[in-house]
């Protein structure tokens, strides 16, 4: 069953109020009446198994049946650094890596990106795919939503990462560690940021840039896939290793 996302405001135990557009999905296409159960969550770590208790033309409200906290986390947090890609492929990218429990996705403007987002498209594409990953969210019951940033450089990515992360870029036709063999962080403070190149690959000048901040090459094997299908393929790989898949 899908959890749906309400902002915590919506949060007033012992009930819960849903308005604006999940209100009007709850309503209008799912139907739901006075007495059947939904689960919501705050984000921040908290579900909600909920009985419908009013339904209005302004508001659906709900009595909270049973609290659910978010387990304790054991792996750290994984982000993907994605190169823009054409057509709907970063859209399948920002679906599929929420469903693999991806906690924050950063687009890439690379070199060979065959994309480049003009300045008065972003805000809507970033609310665009803050959609999707909204929605796959609540369909693979995540327990968070992740968060879409600004498209920037690879230079101004690497400058501003944390210490604590550890940094893999996945790089075909390149000497590196197995994304099989790579040391992986295990405290869950920390975090592993993904980085994946466009179609055309990562130019010698950014993958020059990464190995000079300390970025680890990683690859596939002998295979060279698409690069939508290489992030999929390397998020899942590595959640396994964690432990947070399979």
């Amino acid at each position: 069953m899908p959890v749906f996302f309400v902002s915590p405001e919506c949060v007033t135990p012992p009930t819960i109020s849903v308005t604006g557009e999940l209100l009007t999905h709850i309503k209008d296409s799912l139907r739901a009446a006075v007495g059947e159960t939904l689960w919501f969550s705050n984000g921040q770590g908290a579900r909600y198994r909920t009985e419908i208790s009013d339904v209005s033309k302004y508001v659906v409200t709900g009595l909270i049946l049973e609290t659910i906290q978010e387990p304790t986390r054991s792996a750290p947090r994984m982000i993907l650094g994605q190169s823009l890609l054409k057509g709907e492929k970063i859209d399948w990218v920002i679906q599929k890596a929420t469903e693999l429990g991806v906690r924050e996705i950063i687009p890439i403007e690379s070199r060979h990106s065959v994309v480049h987002l003009k300045a008065d498209r972003i805000n809507h594409q970033l609310t665009r795919w803050q959609r999707i990953a909204l929605e796959a969210a609540q369909q693979s019951e995540q327990w968070h939503v992740p968060t879409i940033a600004n498209p920037q450089s690879l230079t101004t990515l690497l400058a501003s990462s944390e210490r604590n992360f550890t940094t893999l870029m996945l790089a075909e036709r390149q000497e590196g560690k197995s994304v099989q063999a790579v040391t992986l962080p295990q405290d869950p403070s920390n975090a592993l940021l993904i980085l994946i190149g466009p179609e055309g690959g990562w130019s010698k000048e950014e993958m020059k840039i990464a190995a000079q901040q300390g970025v680890e090459p990683i690859i596939l094997g002998r295979m060279i896939l698409r690069a939508e299908t290489a992030a999929i393929a390397t998020i899942s790989i590595l959640q396994s290793r964690l432990g947070e898949l399979g």
